[in-house]
C-alpha cells in the first residue's frame, strides 16, 4: 500500500492520506473577513482529494495582519465567514486546518508588492521584537514590552478557541518565514536584554508560551502543528541543529507535530531545489523524535512517496504544485496505484 495515502492520526484527528495543502497566502479578505475566493480556493483542493487542507496565515489581531487583505480570525464576523468553508472542506473528505499567524515587523505590507502601506491606505504601525524594521521600505515597528507580549499571548489563544467554533480541527501556529515567532527566535533579530532575549532559551520563550496557551485553549483531543523556519540560510542565524532543539521545547509545550519550512529572514541566496528542505524535517523527526510535515519543491507522487518511505517526514505539504494542479492527489493516486475516492459528480473522471 502506498503511504502517500494511508492515515495518520494526531490526537483524536485522522487525516485520510498524507497529503495536505500548504498555508498560502491569497490577499483577497476585506477586513479579515474571507469570502467566496476562500471558499473556491480552499474547496477545490479537498475536492481535489488532499487529506488535510490548511487555510493561510490568518492573523490573531489586527496587527497581525501582513497586508489589509489578509484573513483574521478574532472577530465573530470572520468565526461566521469561516464556517461554510470549514463545513465544505468536511463534506468532501478533507480536514479543515488553520495557520494561526503574528506577522510582527512584516505587517503594514502591501498585498502587490513589497514595501510598507500608510495609514490612509488601510495600513497601521506593526509591532515587533524590536524597533528595527525589517527592510528600510517597510514600516518601522514598535518594540513590544513584556505586557504586550502577554496581550499577543493571550491573542492566539483566543483565536485558537475561534478556531474551532468556526469548524476548524487542527490549528498550526505560526513561527517561520520571518514573522513574529521567528523574530523572538532568530538571533538575527532578537537583540532584546530582557526576559525574552539573548540567550537560545530566552528567545525561545514567546513561541514556548504561545504554544502551551493554544494547547490549553484547544484541549487535549485537537492537533496543534507548528512551522518553523529550520535554517536562517545566514551566518549567525538558526541553524538546523538550534531547530532541533526548538523543536524538542515546542513539543514539551504542546506540540503534536513540526512543519518545517525555512528561512524569512535571510539577506543572501537560497539553495532552492527538489525537496531542499526535506532533510531539515527529517533531522527534526530523527533527532527530537516528533512527528513532522515536508514542504519545499514536493511535485511529483514518486517523490512525496520516497519522503514517507525513508521516514523523512509524516506528513507531506504541497504549496505552489497545488496551485498548478488542485487534482494532484487524484493524480498520484492514479500513478501509485492507491485508491481513492471521488466526488459524485466527478465519479466518471476515476
Amino acid at each position: 500500500m502506498s503511504l502517500l495515502f494511508s492515515p495518520l492520526t494526531l490526537r483524536s484527528v485522522t487525516i485520510p492520506n498524507r497529503i495536505a495543502v500548504s498555508p498560502m497566502c491569497q490577499y483577497s479578505a476585506v477586513d479579515g473577513v474571507p469570502n467566496d475566493w476562500h471558499l473556491v480556493h480552499l474547496g477545490s483542493r479537498a475536492v481535489g482529494g488532499a487529506g488535510m487542507v490548511i487555510a493561510e496565515a490568518t492573523a490573531v489581531e489586527p496587527r497581525g495582519r501582513i497586508s489589509p487583505a489578509c484573513t483574521g480570525i478574532w472577530s465573530d464576523e470572520q468565526i461566521a465567514a469561516w464556517k461554510p468553508i470549514t463545513a465544505f472542506l468536511a463534506e468532501h473528505g478533507a480536514v479543515a486546518a488553520v495557520q494561526l499567524a503574528h506577522a510582527g515587523f512584516k505587517g503594514s505590507t502591501s498585498a502587490v508588492g513589497d514595501g510598507g502601506v500608510a495609514d490612509d491606505d488601510g495600513g497601521w504601525t506593526p509591532v515587533g521584537v524590536t524597533d528595527v524594521p525589517f527592510r528600510e521600505d517597510y514600516r518601522t515597528p514598535t518594540a513590544l514590552t513584556e505586557d504586550g507580549i502577554a496581550e499577543i499571548v493571550a491573542d492566539f489563544a483566543q483565536a485558537a478557541r475561534n478556531a474551532l467554533a468556526a469548524g476548524f480541527r487542527v490549528v498550526e501556529v505560526h513561527a517561520a518565514h520571518g514573522y513574529l515567532l521567528h523574530e523572538f527566535l532568530s538571533p538575527l533579530t532578537n537583540t532584546r536584554t530582557d526576559g525574552y532575549g539573548g540567550d537560545a532559551e530566552r528567545r525561545l520563550r514567546f513561541a514556548t508560551e504561545v504554544v502551551a496557551a493554544v494547547r490549553a485553549a484547544v484541549g487535549p483531543e485537537v492537533p496543534v502543528l507548528v512551522r518553523v523556519s529550520a535554517t536562517d540560510w545566514t551566518d549567525g542565524g538558526l541553524t538546523g541543529d538550534d531547530t532541533v532543539q526548538i523543536a524538542a521545547a515546542l513539543v514539551r509545550a504542546g506540540a503534536d507535530l513540526i512543519d518545517a519550512s525555512t528561512g524569512g529572514l535571510n539577506r543572501g541566496p537560497v539553495p532552492v531545489g527538489p525537496g531542499y528542505q526535506v532533510p531539515f524535517a527529517e533531522a527534526i523527526r530523527r533527532k527530537a523524535d516528533v512527528p513532522t510535515a515536508a514542504v519545499g519543491e514536493i511535485t511529483e507522487p514518486a517523490q512525496a512517496e520516497d519522503v514517507l518511505a525513508t521516514g523523512a517526514a509524516d506528513l507531506v505539504l504541497l504549496g505552489r504544485e497545488s496551485l498548478r494542479d488542485p487534482y494532484w492527489p487524484r493524480r498520484a493516486a492514479a500513478e501509485l496505484g492507491a485508491p481513492i475516492t471521488a466526488p459524485r459528480q466527478y465519479a466518471r473522471a476515476w
